[in-house]
């Protein structure tokens, strides 16, 4: 069986990962789009793409900045640009004072967002607002069920 994305098709909202023989290198297919995952090379991996984590947080970001882009538009703002950088780690819960969570530890995402462009610091103010109800960023505070069966 070949792992290359581009010989598997995938459905709408549908995404296809496969893994070789050997090593963590990841061949995925989103739709038409072919990407690879890996792990760093100190962890065992060839560092062939990003780690799964890198991953989630583009997902954040890109989500994030999409939607700021939305809002603006539509109020007709001048958003001349989008910069999101994002960090993940685990901490102790215990840190955590506005967690509902007290014991292990628990992910952590640092999102730092920049606004380009003449904007009030209200506007700067409600585009902060906003980047906290894109829909990814919603998944990932909510209650997520997953399903896994055997195919």
């Amino acid at each position: 069986m070949s792992t290359h994305p581009s010989q598997h098709a995938t459905g709408d909202g549908e995404v296809l990962v496969s893994g070789g023989p050997s090593g963590f290198t990841q061949e995925i297919t989103v739709g038409r789009h072919g990407l690879r995952a890996d792990e760093p090379v100190a962890l065992g991996g060839a560092d062939a793409g990003p780690t799964p984590y890198g991953f989630v947080l583009a997902g954040l970001g890109a989500c994030t900045s999409m939607t700021l882009r939305m809002y603006a538009d539509r109020k007709q703002w001048p958003l001349s640009g989008v910069q999101v950088r994002l960090r993940h780690s685990k901490i102790y819960a215990q840190d955590c004072a506005e967690c509902e969570t007290k014991e292990g530890k628990i992910d952590h995402i640092e999102r730092d967002i920049t606004l380009l462009g003449e904007l009030s610091d209200e506007q700067r103010a409600r585009l902060l607002e906003i980047a906290n109800r894109c829909p990814v960023h919603r998944t990932l505070t909510s209650e997520i069920r997953i399903v896994t069966r055997l195919a």
